[in-house]
């Protein structure tokens, strides 16, 4: 805090940059130059200012020793933890804003004329303090400085400025159309080139999401801002700086940018205040690096509290809101959460649009059955394909149960076909659509889009600001899968399982519980304390370990584990195949979530129908219980 001399003319909270100290915008310790340094600036024009310390993009505490430490940057460490429990890094600072407002308030409230509020705040400090504005109407008046842009490009900034659903309504714009008729000044000022996350170093794993940040286009920066004085009413309180001009500033906190942020605020400033001087005798050693492992620390407790606690939560607004009734009515009775499920946090698409123009291919053919590669058109430049194997000696009129067998993480669909013991894919999926087919059973193997390392992941980046994620995608293929494979005359459509491994068993906890057409699913080498995996800190299984920052579902936490899941399954038949060298996870995890799956099929009077098979063995099908479970569940003897 700033104090001036004198009387308080506004008080002010100044946002520096995630890479900047409080000390520094200050002007009491080295790195920003004197003429940007607006917190000690505004306090020279006889502001009361308060500057937050952000966390930083340091990796320097992403991580815990009892695992490992990662090349994070401390805000991602964050995100990820806090994005699955519907919290975010910026919804954390933008609540210290907010609580210095509130301290703000109450001060005004001891004098008998109140000192205007307002913010301000530079690059990451700048969309702070935007967003803050924008949700708080006690501040009065706010100049964000090297952040304000089109942001339809949100995707290819770093991962933790990913706000689900964010541009559904709101690109910068539309936020800035909140803060009106308060004072608004936007400063097109340079900010330093971020290339992405840290070099991974040794003694830290690698995995951070890429991200960059560059100095906005200015063409983009007079586009938005043009959009916004169309949404507003009173055009006069918002200000640009600098006004025209082919380049952005060369620094921040600019002469023009501070006279019009107190200008706005009804301000009239210390005489001088443009040439005060930093202080003579400004901090000479480092800053202890504690203040921020503090500040790391406390929001890393903050979310495992959360995670310690979302299972009260979930019972409360799934288990306690639907008491088991009869098997025949759960389907209706789940129905509100399977459109929570699907709307609120896997992101809903609209159905193919386009007719399923099917294109085939034999590309396989054994003693027992053919395979065809199969392509269905799904929307415009969005196509679901496959491979179909179909056993021969079908006779007229009959109709088979079908199996879509699904790959996991880096897969095709010949992965789940071949039976090459050399194929490094064998080890995994042991040719279990294939082993199917043998049996008699039509088998389907579809290619999810989780392949491409950074090239899928960038697909969840773009779909999550638009409410959606890469489920979205999946569903919307597999519901136009199904909907081919009713139309074939060799297919009994009431008799559709499923059954995934790895990621393919993520596939099959959320695809059949958001598609009924699917008469049972097999979850292989993935069912687990799911919420646990994405949040905790303790433990290696946890992705905030690992370079899969695609996992994270925005608030899962509060409202789906695996159980709740399996729940919407229910009552149609549904088993785990877990083998206990699987590093997914460990038993305990495994065998503590699937407890409450067994529990809800004995009250809804149907235990036969859910079942859990330990092999002695790894990440992989094992295909001797499961394969019992199809022939029961899907009426088909063995031969």
């Amino acid at each position: 805090m700033i104090q001036p001399k004198g009387t308080i003319r506004a008080r002010i909270i100044a946002l520096p940059d995630a890479d900047q100290s409080p000390e520094q915008l200050a002007g009491i310790a080295p790195g920003i130059p004197a003429q940007a340094q607006f917190a000690r600036r505004l306090a020279a024009a006889g502001c009361q200012v308060v500057v937050p310390a952000l966390i930083s993009r340091s990796d320097e505490f992403s991580g815990d020793a009892r695992v490992r430490f990662t090349n994070q940057t401390h805000r991602e460490w964050i995100y990820r933890q806090a994005f699955q429990m519907g919290r975010h890094i910026i919804g954390y600072e933008v609540q210290k804003v907010l609580a210095v407002v509130d301290w703000f308030a109450a001060e005004n409230d001891k004098q008998p004329i109140a000192a205007p509020i307002g913010v301000a705040g530079y690059h990451e400090g700048g969309l702070i303090a935007f967003y803050s504005a924008a949700l708080d109407s006690r501040i009065q008046t706010t100049l964000v400085s090297g952040y304000f842009s089109e942001r339809n490009r949100v995707w290819e900034e770093p991962i933790y400025r990913n706000v689900f659903g964010l541009l559904e309504q709101f690109g910068d714009a539309e936020i800035a159309s909140l803060i009106s008729p308060r004072g608004f000044v936007i400063e097109h000022s340079k900010i330093p080139n971020l290339n992405g996350p840290p070099t991974p170093r040794k003694g830290r794993s690698g995995g951070a999401a890429p991200g960059i940040l560059a100095t906005p286009n200015t063409p983009k920066v007079l586009s938005e801002y043009k959009r916004t004085t169309k949404l507003v009413f009173n055009k006069s309180r918002i200000t640009l700086v600098p006004e025209a001009g082919p380049n952005a500033l060369n620094t921040f906190g600019s002469d023009q940018a501070l006279e019009a942020l107190l200008r706005l605020a009804n301000v009239t400033p210390k005489p001088n205040w443009k040439t005060a001087k930093p202080p003579a005798n400004a901090l000479q050693s480092k800053l202890s690096p504690q203040r921020q492992r503090r500040q790391v620390s406390e929001l890393v407790e903050y979310n495992q509290r959360l995670l310690r606690f979302s299972e009260y939560k979930r019972s409360d607004s799934f288990w306690k809101k639907l008491p088991p009734a009869k098997a025949s009515q759960w389907h209706a009775q789940c129905e509100p959460h399977r459109k929570q499920l699907w709307t609120e946090v896997i992101g809903q698409f609209p159905a193919a649009n386009l007719p399923i123009k099917p294109r085939s291919r034999k590309i396989l053919e054994t003693d027992k059955w053919i395979g065809y590669e199969l392509v269905l058109d799904v929307w415009d430049d969005v196509f679901a394909w496959g491979y179909l194997l179909v056993p021969k000696g079908i006779k007229k009129g009959e109709r088979r149960p079908v199996v879509v067998c699904q790959h996991g993480l880096e897969g095709l669909p010949i992965d789940a076909v071949t039976r090459d013991t050399n194929e490094r894919a064998f080890r995994y999926y042991k040719g279990f659509a294939a082993e199917l087919a043998d049996r008699g059973f039509v088998t389907f193997a579809p290619h999810n889009p989780y392949r491409g390392r950074d090239a899928f992941r960038v697909l969840q980046r773009k779909a999550n600001p638009l409410g959606r994620s890469l489920f979205s995608v999946i569903v919307a293929q597999h519901n136009r899968i199904i909907d081919w494979l009713e139309t074939q005359p060799f297919v009994d459509k009431t008799r559709i399982g499923f059954y995934g491994l790895s990621y393919g068993g993520k596939t099959a906890m959320r695809v059949p519980a958001l598609v009924p057409r699917y008469c049972l699913s097999i979850c292989a080498a993935d069912f687990n304390e799911w919420i646990k995996k994405n949040v905790t800190v303790d433990a290696r299984y946890s992705y905030l370990f690992t370079g899969e920052y695609e996992m994270f579902e925005f608030n899962l936490g509060h409202t789906f584990n695996y159980a709740e899941m399996a729940a919407l399954i229910a009552p149609r038949p549904f088993m785990v195949e877990r083998g206990h060298k699987d590093g997914v996870a460990p038993d305990e995890w495994v065998a503590y979530e699937f407890a409450k799956v067994r529990r809800l099929y004995a009250n809804l009077g149907i235990p036969e129908r859910t079942e859990i098979e330990y092999f002695n063995g790894p990440h992989s099908i094992n295909g001797k219980a499961t394969y019992d479970f199809l022939h029961r569940h899907l009426k088909w003897p063995k031969r």
